[in-house]
């Protein structure tokens, strides 16, 4: 095309006829065009095939496709003694009812499926778990952010899985720019670093996130399950972990934020049990995941309240976050490794809390939680109280 090009402008210079030459260069201009479609074609599809591969699964993971082979690693009791399932016990919602603490058919008529109200002790007892989780990172050393709860459609395709595009998120358009609901502060905390490099590695890792926001998932896979109460809602609010690292201490971080997890609900009396993912239930960025599964009385087993991920390098790769100096010869580039852990989901928290500490008056409030319930220790059913007072 150059070599094209030139003879033309010597032609020209000359003042000869170049029809043939001009010709010729307007068909490989037409060829290259169409030659760069293809590539830029071919470049999508190679790119959609490599956002498919998962990361790679670490060692000590069960191999299983079978989530009934997750392994349990620990187990906590509150008493010290193993909860055993009892037929004297309320669901959550049947305890949120009587205290007069949520509104399932309105918001389900303001909402649609799945829509809840909080009233009253439910939004006392969400906004002291909000809180209480804050300040609970805050002393150890967690930066509290609060996430947008919008995400840019090219940033939430470098953070979230395909599969999630489909079952969980719900996406706003507008102006032509379109963007998606979070569906967890993970997300748009995981592109808060999005091309930086931390190349003072000792000075600027670890870093750690307390993210606080409300969540939105379409839940398209769960029809039929959890559908009263608000153990499985479209919005909810979440406390979470976030944490980059240098590639040689995620695992070490791994294990802290887990035990982080552990400490918070012990301080909430809630018996749990730890259990590791098998590799055919792990999405395609984590290397290794955990569960923290609390004991709900009413349904007499465990049920998965805490997720915690060592995603090593996969999401940093692709929003290029990096760290360490580039030495000279280096043929790699060095990215941190990208952790995250539920500490509190906070509606789901909160089914298991009234679950663990009623009474047939009511709800004991855990210790720990009393500070942000005005000094209460006890709320009573209104119904129980009234009986009392006459």
């Amino acid at each position: 095309m150059n070599a094209l090009k030139k003879e033309i402008g010597q032609k020209m210079k000359a003042k000869e006829d170049a029809k043939d030459l001009i010709e010729k260069k307007n068909a490989l201009q037409r060829e290259q065009t169409d030659l760069q479609a293809k590539v830029a074609e071919s470049e999508a599809a190679w790119k959609a095939k490599l956002a498919g591969i998962g990361n790679l699964v670490h060692d000590s993971v069960p191999v299983s496709m079978d989530e009934d082979n997750n392994e349990v690693i620990r187990v906590w009791h509150a008493d010290g003694q193993a909860p055993e399932p009892r037929t004297d016990v309320l669901p959550h919602h049947e305890i949120l009812r009587r205290l007069e603490g949520f509104d399932a058919e309105r918001g389900a008529k303001v909402a649609g499926h799945r829509g809840f109200f909080l009233t009253n002790d439910g939004v006392d007892l969400n906004l002291a778990l909000i809180m209480y989780g804050l300040q609970f990172l805050a002393k150890r050393n967690y930066k509290k952010l609060q996430t947008p709860f919008l995400m840019r459609s090219e940033l939430m395709a470098k953070t979230a899985q395909l599969e999630q595009f489909d079952e969980e998120l719900y996406k706003v358009s507008g102006d032509g720019d379109d963007k998606y609901l979070i569906a967890t502060s993970e997300q748009p905390i995981s592109a808060y670093h999005a091309g930086e490099w931390f190349e003072k590695v000792s000075e600027s890792l670890p870093v750690r996130y307390a993210g606080y926001s409300t969540c939105f998932r379409k839940e398209a896979g769960a029809h039929g399950k959890d559908n009263a109460g608000i153990f499985r809602v479209h919005q909810f609010e979440k406390i979470e972990q976030f944490c980059l690292t240098e590639p040689e201490k995620s695992w070490e971080m791994f294990n802290d934020m887990i035990e982080t997890s552990e400490a918070f609900y012990q301080s909430l009396g809630l018996s749990y049990r730890i259990v590791s993912i098998v590799s055919g239930a792990l999405n395609n960025a984590a290397a290794k995941k955990y569960d923290l599964e609390a004991w709900f009385p009413s349904r007499g087993g465990y049920r998965e309240l805490v997720s915690c991920s060592n995603c090593t390098d996969y999401q940093s790769r692709r929003l290029e976050i990096r760290c360490g100096s580039k030495k000279m010869g280096d043929r790699e580039k060095k990215y941190v490794h990208c952790l995250n852990a539920t500490l509190c989901a906070t509606e789901r928290a909160l089914c298991c809390l009234v679950e663990n500490h009623q009474t047939p008056e009511g709800v004991r409030i855990p210790e720990v939680l009393r500070p942000y319930m005005g000094g209460r220790d006890f709320l009573p059913y209104p119904d129980v109280a009234a009986k009392q007072v006459s």
